[in-house]
């Protein structure tokens, strides 16, 4: 049996995949990272994260990097992450993604490695989708009073009711 050439199996997946060390400088961004983001791969590496990550969220992202790097934990090994980003031209995406924490010899974390996939158009469907829930539930509820009137309390019924009540 022979072991695969992980290299190769880095260039050859769809998805994206990004490798980032401890300040957050890419060190590793695959074809699928290009495809994704718009950036070739000599316009990423040893950029900050920062270059895929919208301005808003940057503080946020931080905050959890670092923490990460610090302690070599992150829920997102298994979970999956889905955030805003953005491309090269600055058009916002949504993206998903599980990580994995890399190590050194002596066993601290080195870096992070990233498997992302675009998620855009998914998240606008579902968008579109929630909007027309919202939009035939408030259609249905101006319809209830309708379909089913209410009666007041004390109006008589209509025949009696044909179920008994001990």
């Amino acid at each position: 049996m022979t072991t695969p050439d992980l290299s190769q199996l880095v260039q050859a997946v769809g998805d994206a995949v990004v490798v980032s060390d401890a300040q957050g400088l890419i060190t590793l961004w695959n074809p699928g990272a290009e495809r994704m983001f718009g950036f070739t791969e000599a316009e990423a590496l040893g950029q900050s994260l920062d270059i895929i990550i919208p301005a808003k969220q940057r503080a946020r992202h931080w905050e959890g990097y670092h923490v990460t790097m610090k302690t070599g934990i992150t829920r997102y090994g298994s979970d999956v992450l889905r955030v805003p980003a953005i491309n090269k031209g600055g058009d916002p995406m949504s993206i998903s993604f599980t990580v994995g924490m890399l190590h050194k010899a002596d066993g601290t974390v080195d870096s992070i490695a990233a498997v992302l996939r675009d998620e855009t158009r998914k998240f606008q469907q579902d968008k579109a989708l929630r909007q027309r829930l919202r939009d035939l539930e408030a259609q249905l509820g101006a319809q209830t009073p309708k379909l089913f009137p209410t009666l007041p309390d004390d109006a008589p019924s209509a025949g009696g009711c044909p179920f008994k009540h001990e």
